[in-house]
């Protein structure tokens, strides 16, 4: 039951970043070159929703819809880190022509050529598996 029900959020998810035009090519395209603010508008309103709710859940000891106690541990403050991997999301992102965060909506509309992303994405993931031991933090 409980896999049915992330099914079925990742499928609204997955329409709703279609339908707002998230997931559209030539919305990316807009916002790089700064000629409209609607992707701006789209990711500001999640990280605004992102930044409250982890701060209700961390205040009020809010549980999940399964009535498990949600953890969420502090990020570890580092520059460097986090700009390295912006840089290297960022160029991954340019290059694909597409955010990696829809590719499962872009697939499922029929955008096929996303698969070589999902591909890279899962190759850059195992690889980061690999060596994250291994780099400094």
């Amino acid at each position: 039951m409980r896999q049915l029900s992330f099914l079925f959020i990742g499928i609204v998810f997955g329409i709703t970043m279609y339908k707002s035009e998230a997931a559209s090519w030539f919305r990316i395209y807009e916002m790089f070159q700064f000629k409209s603010f609607h992707m701006y508008g789209i990711i500001g309103s999640a990280l605004a929703l992102g930044v409250l709710m982890i701060q209700l859940i961390k205040r009020y000891k809010i549980k999940s819809a399964f009535g498990e106690p949600i953890e969420i541990p502090d990020k570890a403050k580092s520059f460097y880190r986090y700009a390295y991997g912006g840089i290297i999301f960022g160029l991954g992102w340019g290059l694909a022509g597409a955010c990696p965060g829809p590719i499962f909506t872009l697939i499922g509309a029929g955008f096929y050529p996303i698969l070589i992303v999902l591909f890279f994405a899962v190759l850059g993931t195992w690889v980061y598996g690999l060596i994250a031991d291994k780099l400094p933090h």
